[in-house]
């Protein structure tokens, strides 16, 4: 939210600068994330002053150009070479001194240097409007008022503003800091604890007064609930035109660009109390009836945006006696706002129901400046006040005069909070007593009324526009930001309590293997659990299963995701497209499921890979992250887990992968992981082969805990290897191999490994050949080449015999 400083003074005087006044905004919770620095005319017309043109004669070397003298209020007249058409000697004009920077139309700045053009010296510039920033005009130099003294700086002949603007981040339950009158309102609390006295000026709205009753238009409110406040005057005899330039330079310190002068005069009304307007072209009202309802479901209502869309049943809409005209309190209709023929307006100002507001922007995708604020709750009290506070600014800026008079739908007043706040409640939160007159005189700066006063606490009344401040709570969390939570004192002692927490928690073994990720070079991410509906994608997720969400924010956020694949995938996806082709991710998740007998959540942890593990290097190649590095980050998973021994390994083929495996513990699923299907794929424009593994978080977890840690000494005899070079059929996998070698041989072998696979050339038909390590140890003696010659004597019989092997 933008906060003009200059605005804010205008209701509360002060002499203190910016910056000290920014801190004092975020003491109160106000935090200041910014100060901008705003100039009316950029650059402020720093270093160009009024000439007076001497003379002027034409230019020996050039036709177009002319050779000037100037007066600039200096000893001695400067030279400038002008080529514009209508310099002329007795003029006054606006001339940029040497040094002076000026701005184009973009923005950028240049610097008025001395130049020499066609061989005359040039000392300076004389402008035309838009070199200033003071218009658009560029047909020839500006021509001043003959009065001007020259060497007048031009910044005190024309009104330029300069401006500080807050960039404030508001948190959702400050609806009443939504305004630079509710800004102020904090600071006046603000600066009474700085025991600085001051008072709160709002703009006088004695002078509204209806000048006759020759064009009223009705108000009917049929639901009092959605709308229980609904204001509204006529006033006619306006002229659509351009804001007089304070008005202007208001708005466009906050980021707003000016349209015309009334629907300038709603904004700057919006922005200064909060309240929301809108001005109807009275024309545009059939029968003279406004009419606050809700239509048929399935209605047409085009808005300003010009885009046709269907009415819900429960939205509150502003209607004539025939058609729609606005969202109420969102956004108004393509036909009935202000145009530059409007001559006769219905200026509305009202008070509507904060849910249905809510709930119809979200529902039709719409965030304006008036549904940011009608959303989270205004002021219901000051809605009369900002209606005649528009319609004078309007008249000021626009002329006309009222010609009905002021309708006004209240028909039961919106009540004030009453909280009892007990001393005891006080000291024990804050950790600090405060002096209850202190106490008193913090609630008076804050509009909170003491009624009655007891030896245990306060009986309050809450101003209705403070909708966070409903509880004895919300009153202390008030007192203290402006009592300062710099001024609570730290206590002497520290106290922290141990948790009774095992190793096995489920954050502490998150943390291990995340740690043990980071490690290998993999990079964690955290998608929304949010997304579209994947289910034409995969037959492992159902559209029945779909958990949805009664208010989406659009239809990509509109189910709970039962796969972390998919977000997966558009993480890989944005990555590539960024050209951040090598990626190596992780992240720990939840699914969601709403099955018949109820919906269930699911903790899970998830790897993609894609791209290169390594950068190309000189002296290496780069290598893939295939499915076999894959498989080795998963296996280091579950050795960290010691959940690596007992491990079952199951060939998979479903709707996502083109090849993968199931690895299961004592007959449960711990995960799988595969290649993801080009088909998959190709959804998201990947065009590269991608790796996901998918871990039951809580199915590992729950193996881990009853998984005993065994502990042995380092060996102290030495282990003995032999290879065997085998000849066998392409369907034998090493599987088979390795578990024919545990059966055969239990107390020597500790290890089997594969280290080279040759298929091709010079092998028969149907044949492959393995390269097989074997790890013999014997834990109490040294082994001896004999025990050993023995041992892989076995296994080649064993080989032979199961899988019909040869040696080669």
């Amino acid at each position: 939210m933008k906060i003009s400083y200059n605005w804010i003074k205008q209701f509360i005087k002060t002499d203190w600068d910016a910056e000290k006044t920014g801190e004092l905004l975020t003491d109160l919770g106000l935090e200041v994330e910014g100060i901008d620095n705003f100039e009316s005319v950029k650059g402020a017309l720093e270093g160009i002053v009024v000439g007076h043109v001497l003379s002027c004669v034409p230019h020996e070397n050039a036709d177009k150009l002319k050779l000037t003298s100037v007066d600039i209020g200096e000893a001695e007249p400067v030279q400038i070479v002008c080529g514009a058409p209508n310099v002329a000697e007795g003029q006054k004009v606006p001339v940029a001194t040497i040094g002076t920077t000026l701005y184009d139309e973009k923005g950028e700045a240049w610097a008025i240097k001395k130049g020499k053009i066609r061989g005359e010296y040039s000392f300076g510039m004389i402008c035309a409007e838009d070199e200033l920033g003071l218009g658009k005009g560029h047909d020839g130099i500006m021509i001043l008022e003959e009065s001007l003294v020259p060497g007048t700086p031009l910044n005190t002949v024309f009104e330029v503003e300069k401006d500080h603007v807050y960039e404030i981040g508001l948190t959702p339950n400050r609806a009443d800091a939504m305004s630079h009158f509710g800004v102020a309102r904090d600071l006046k609390a603000g600066f009474l604890q700085s025991e600085i006295n001051t008072s709160l000026d709002t703009p006088s709205v004695s002078s509204f007064h209806v000048e006759n009753r020759s064009k009223r238009i009705q108000i009917e409110v049929e639901n009092s609930d959605l709308a229980p406040r609904y204001c509204g005057v006529t006033i006619s005899g306006i002229k659509v035109a351009p804001s007089p330039q304070w008005l202007q330079n208001r708005l466009k310190a906050i980021g707003i660009t000016p349209k015309n002068n009334v629907v300038d005069a709603t904004n700057y009304v919006l922005h200064e109390l909060g309240q929301p307007l809108h001005a109807f072209d009275a024309e545009s009202i059939i029968g003279g009836k406004i009419k606050v309802k809700t239509l048929t479901k399935g209605t047409k209502f085009t808005t300003l945006d010009e885009v046709e869309r269907e009415l819900h049943e429960d939205d509150l809409m502003i209607c004539d006696q025939e058609k729609p005209l606005c969202f109420a309190g969102i956004l108004g209709g393509l036909h009935s706002g202000v145009s530059e023929k409007t001559t006769s307006i219905f200026l509305e100002s009202a008070y509507f129901n904060p849910i249905s507001i809510r709930k119809t922007a979200k529902r039709h995708g719409l965030n304006t400046d008036a549904s940011f604020r009608f959303e989270r709750g205004i002021d219901p009290n000051i809605t009369e006040y900002a209606l005649k506070r528009a319609a004078l600014l309007i008249q000021q800026t626009a002329g006309g005069y009222v010609t009905s008079d002021l309708d006004d739908f209240y028909p039961k007043k919106i009540e004030d909070f009453q909280v009892f706040l007990t001393f005891k409640k006080i000291n024990q939160l804050i950790g600090q007593e405060i002096d209850p007159g202190t106490i008193k005189s913090i609630l008076a700066s804050l509009d909170i009324r003491v009624n009655n006063v007891t030896e245990s606490g306060l009986g309050l009344t809450i101003p209705a526009y403070r909708v966070d401040v409903q509880r004895e709570v919300d009153v202390i969390e008030e007192i203290l930001r402006v009592y300062g939570y710099n001024n609570i004192e730290f206590s002497e002692k520290l106290n922290a309590s141990i948790s009774n927490s095992t190793r096995f928690e489920d954050y502490r073994l998150q943390s291990v293997i995340a740690n043990q990720l980071v490690g290998q070079g993999f990079y964690e991410m955290m998608a929304n659990s949010l997304t579209k509906d994947y289910s034409a994608l995969s037959d492992t997720i159902k559209k029945e299963y779909n958990v949805k969400i009664l208010n989406p924010l659009s239809q990509d956020l509109g189910v709970m995701r039962q796969s972390l694949l998919f977000s997966a995938l558009e993480s890989t996806a944005y990555n590539l497209n960024r050209k951040n082709e090598n990626l190596k991710l992780f992240e720990f998740g939840k699914t969601y499921h709403s099955f018949p007998n109820g919906r269930e959540e699911h903790k899970h942890l998830t790897l993609c890979l894609s791209g290169n593990k390594n950068k190309e290097r000189w002296n290496s190649p780069a290598q893939k992250n295939d499915f076999f590095y894959a498989k080795g980050s998963i296996q280091s998973i579950l050795e960290r887990l010691n959940l690596a021994e007992g491990i079952s390994y199951q060939p998979v083929r479903n709707s996502i992968f083109s090849e993968g495996l199931q690895l299961s513990y004592q007959k449960k699923k711990l995960a799988e992981f595969g290649v993801v299907k080009k088909s998959i794929l190709k959804n998201f424009s990947i065009d590269q082969e991608v790796i996901f593994a998918d871990f039951d978080w809580t199915t590992v977890i729950e193996m881990s805990k009853n998984k005993e840690i065994k502990f042995q000494p380092i060996q102290k005899y030495p282990s003995v290897r032999r290879d065997f070079a085998l000849l066998i059929d392409e369907n034998v996998s090493f599987n088979d191999i390795y578990e024919i070698a545990h059966k055969t041989e239990r107390k020597l072998l500790k290890d089997v490994d594969l280290f080279d696979v040759y298929q091709g050339k010079n092998l028969p038909e149907g044949k492959k050949s393995y390269a097989v390590s074997f790890i013999f140890l014997d834990e109490h003696k040294t082994l001896t080449d004999k025990q050993v010659d023995k041992t892989m004597s076995k296994l080649q019989q064993q080989f032979e015999k199961q899988l019909g092997a040869e040696l080669r």
